[in-house]
């Protein structure tokens, strides 16, 4: 199972005091991870998690949640990203 720690951050393409993550795990789906001081959490150092579908696209449309997830700690990330992988 991938972990927060298997994330490779890059700058924000947005917000260019952010870092972004996007990974797609091999059943499909995937996660965009990012923190900035726009995103929920990101001024306090969490992150935002959405969930990717299977067409590369954000989709809120899982049974993980319907919206994009914020406030997250690294802990809370690399949860939902397992709960993603088991989709």
């Amino acid at each position: 199972m991938k972990t927060f720690n298997d994330l490779e951050f890059i700058p924000h393409t947005s917000h260019s005091d952010g870092i972004m993550s996007r990974i797609i795990f091999n059943n499909g789906y995937g996660a965009n991870v990012v923190c900035s001081a726009y995103t929920y959490g990101g001024a306090d150092g969490l992150y935002e998690l959405a969930v990717i579908g299977k067409d590369g696209q954000v989709t809120y449309e899982t049974s993980i949640t319907s919206d994009v997830m914020g406030y997250l700690n690294k802990d809370d990330v690399t949860k939902l990203m397992k709960q993603i992988q088991k989709l």
